[in-house]
Protein backbone atom coordinates (compact mmCIF):
# COMPACT_ATOMS: atom_id res chain seq x y z
CA UNK A 1 0.00 0.00 0.00
CA UNK A 2 1.34 3.55 -1.07
CA UNK A 3 2.06 6.25 1.29
CA UNK A 4 -1.69 8.17 0.33
CA UNK A 5 -4.55 7.96 -0.06
CA UNK A 6 -7.11 9.08 -2.70
CA UNK A 7 -10.44 10.47 -1.54
CA UNK A 8 -13.97 12.41 -3.20
CA UNK A 9 -13.93 16.25 -2.45
CA UNK A 10 -15.68 17.14 0.83
CA UNK A 11 -14.30 14.23 2.72
CA UNK A 12 -12.15 15.97 5.44
CA UNK A 13 -14.90 18.79 5.82
CA UNK A 14 -17.46 15.82 6.20
CA UNK A 15 -15.29 13.71 8.85
CA UNK A 16 -14.62 17.60 10.77
CA UNK A 17 -18.60 18.08 10.73
CA UNK A 18 -19.56 14.30 12.15
CA UNK A 19 -17.04 15.93 15.35
CA UNK A 20 -18.56 18.49 15.73
CA UNK A 21 -22.40 16.70 15.89
CA UNK A 22 -20.69 14.14 18.11
CA UNK A 23 -18.96 16.52 20.60
CA UNK A 24 -18.02 16.32 23.61
CA UNK A 25 -17.93 12.32 22.68
CA UNK A 26 -15.38 11.02 19.78
CA UNK A 27 -17.25 10.39 17.10
CA UNK A 28 -16.74 7.29 15.21
CA UNK A 29 -17.11 5.44 11.51
CA UNK A 30 -16.17 3.69 8.20
CA UNK A 31 -14.34 4.75 5.60
CA UNK A 32 -15.58 3.33 2.32
CA UNK A 33 -14.88 2.98 -1.56
CA UNK A 34 -14.44 1.62 -4.68
CA UNK A 35 -12.50 -1.14 -5.53
CA UNK A 36 -10.14 1.65 -7.15
CA UNK A 37 -8.84 2.61 -3.38
CA UNK A 38 -10.38 5.76 -3.81
CA UNK A 39 -12.66 6.73 -0.27
CA UNK A 40 -16.01 8.15 -1.44
CA UNK A 41 -17.96 8.21 1.70
CA UNK A 42 -17.72 8.21 5.36
CA UNK A 43 -20.06 5.93 7.18
CA UNK A 44 -20.98 7.17 11.13
CA UNK A 45 -21.51 4.75 13.65
CA UNK A 46 -22.14 4.50 17.15
CA UNK A 47 -19.23 4.65 19.70
CA UNK A 48 -20.00 2.05 22.47
CA UNK A 49 -17.29 2.56 24.15
CA UNK A 50 -17.93 2.51 27.92
CA UNK A 51 -16.22 6.14 28.11
CA UNK A 52 -17.23 7.90 25.01
CA UNK A 53 -16.21 11.17 25.20
CA UNK A 54 -12.31 9.86 26.05
CA UNK A 55 -12.23 6.51 23.65
CA UNK A 56 -14.11 4.95 20.35
CA UNK A 57 -15.42 1.65 19.86
CA UNK A 58 -17.30 1.21 16.42
CA UNK A 59 -20.60 -0.42 16.99
CA UNK A 60 -19.28 -4.26 15.97
CA UNK A 61 -22.77 -4.77 14.12
CA UNK A 62 -22.32 -1.90 11.64
CA UNK A 63 -18.46 -3.03 10.97
CA UNK A 64 -19.70 -6.86 10.06
CA UNK A 65 -22.26 -5.56 8.01
CA UNK A 66 -19.47 -3.13 6.13
CA UNK A 67 -17.53 -6.45 5.68
CA UNK A 68 -20.15 -8.68 4.70
CA UNK A 69 -20.95 -6.16 2.12
CA UNK A 70 -17.63 -5.93 0.93
CA UNK A 71 -17.45 -9.84 0.41
CA UNK A 72 -20.50 -9.63 -1.60
CA UNK A 73 -19.44 -6.99 -3.95
CA UNK A 74 -20.19 -3.73 -2.15
CA UNK A 75 -18.54 -0.70 -0.94
CA UNK A 76 -14.32 -1.41 0.26
CA UNK A 77 -13.81 -0.58 3.92
CA UNK A 78 -10.57 1.45 3.43
CA UNK A 79 -10.51 2.26 7.09
CA UNK A 80 -11.80 3.54 10.08
CA UNK A 81 -12.63 7.54 11.28
CA UNK A 82 -12.91 8.88 14.89
CA UNK A 83 -12.08 11.82 16.48
CA UNK A 84 -10.42 13.49 19.84
CA UNK A 85 -12.70 16.17 21.25
CA UNK A 86 -9.80 17.46 23.28
CA UNK A 87 -6.59 16.41 21.60
CA UNK A 88 -4.97 16.31 18.36
CA UNK A 89 -5.42 14.68 14.57
CA UNK A 90 -2.31 12.60 15.85
CA UNK A 91 -2.56 8.35 16.78
CA UNK A 92 -3.09 8.40 20.68
CA UNK A 93 -1.37 5.46 23.11
CA UNK A 94 -4.47 4.13 23.03
CA UNK A 95 -4.96 4.06 19.49
CA UNK A 96 -1.30 2.66 19.04
CA UNK A 97 -1.99 0.04 21.48
CA UNK A 98 -5.31 -1.20 19.84
CA UNK A 99 -4.25 -1.02 16.27
CA UNK A 100 -4.90 -3.61 14.17
CA UNK A 101 -1.83 -3.35 11.64
CA UNK A 102 -3.71 -4.28 8.25
CA UNK A 103 -3.18 -1.61 6.36
CA UNK A 104 -5.89 0.02 7.02
CA UNK A 105 -6.37 3.92 6.67
CA UNK A 106 -7.21 5.62 9.73
CA UNK A 107 -8.56 9.51 9.94
CA UNK A 108 -8.13 11.49 12.70
CA UNK A 109 -10.26 14.25 13.63
CA UNK A 110 -9.41 17.33 16.23
CA UNK A 111 -10.85 20.67 15.60
CA UNK A 112 -10.62 21.36 11.80
CA UNK A 113 -7.67 19.39 11.47
CA UNK A 114 -8.29 15.82 9.90
CA UNK A 115 -5.12 13.67 10.72
CA UNK A 116 -4.66 10.89 7.71
CA UNK A 117 -2.54 7.73 8.50
CA UNK A 118 -1.65 3.59 7.72
CA UNK A 119 -2.20 1.16 10.43
CA UNK A 120 1.14 -0.77 9.53
CA UNK A 121 2.75 -3.78 10.64
CA UNK A 122 5.63 -0.95 12.40
CA UNK A 123 2.85 1.24 13.18
CA UNK A 124 1.10 4.41 12.20
CA UNK A 125 2.87 6.11 9.11
CA UNK A 126 1.62 9.58 7.79
CA UNK A 127 -0.59 9.91 4.50
CA UNK A 128 -0.74 12.71 2.05
CA UNK A 129 -3.98 13.00 0.65
CA UNK A 130 -4.76 13.28 -2.70
CA UNK A 131 -8.59 14.57 -3.86
CA UNK A 132 -10.45 12.89 -6.52
CA UNK A 133 -12.81 14.54 -8.73
CA UNK A 134 -16.49 14.37 -7.83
Amino acid sequence: MGMDVRMTRGIDQALVDEAARAAPHEACGLLLGGADGVLRRILPCANVARDPARHFEIEPAALIAALRAERGGGERVIGYYHSHPTGESLPSATDRAMAARDGRVWAIVAGESVGWWRDTADGFERLCTKPEQG
